[in-house]
C-alpha cells in the first residue's frame, strides 16, 4: 500500500520552530521528488517546498524563503521540514507528497495545482499563535 505519512505538528508561539517529518511506506522514494503544501482554512493548498529525488534541487515559495529547510534521508525514505521563525500566517494544515520526478522539475511541482500531484499524506496541522 502505497502511502505518506507526516508528523511533527502542533501549536507553537510566534517566533517558534517546528519540524515537520514525512515517511514513506510500500514505495521507494528514490525516483520522486517531495514536496511539502499546506492549506489554511478558506484558501487553496499551495506550494511551499519542493526537493528534488537526487540532485539536491530544492524550491521555496517566497513566504518562507529563509525560514524553511526542506530536506530528505532517500535510505530511510523520509523528508523533512525545518520551520522556524513561525508566524501566525504560518498557521495550516500542512500536507507531504511524491511525484515523479521524471514528470517536472521542482519549481514546477510547487507551482502546480495541487490535485495534477499523484501520492498525498494525510496532513498535520500547525498552529501558530500565542
Amino acid at each position: 500500500q502505497v502511502q505518506l505519512m507526516e508528523s511533527g505538528g502542533g501549536l507553537v508561539q510566534p517566533g517558534g520552530s517546528l519540524r515537520l517529518s514525512c515517511v514513506a511506506s510500500g514505495f521507494t522514494l528514490d525516483y520522486y521528488a517531495i514536496g511539502w503544501f499546506r492549506q489554511a482554512p478558506g484558501k487553496e493548498r499551495e506550494g511551499v517546498s519542493c526537493i528534488s529525488n537526487s540532485d539536491g534541487d530544492t524550491y521555496y515559495a517566497d513566504s518562507v524563503k529563509g525560514r524553511f529547510t526542506i530536506s530528505r534521508d532517500n535510505a530511510k525514505s523520509t523528508a523533512f521540514l525545518q520551520m522556524n521563525s513561525l508566524k501566525p500566517e504560518d498557521t495550516a494544515v500542512y500536507y507531504c507528497v511524491a511525484s515523479p520526478a521524471r514528470l517536472r522539475r521542482v519549481q514546477a511541482m510547487c507551482m502546480t495545482v495541487w490535485k495534477n500531484l499523484e501520492v498525498w499524506g494525510q496532513g498535520t496541522l500547525v498552529t501558530v499563535s500565542s
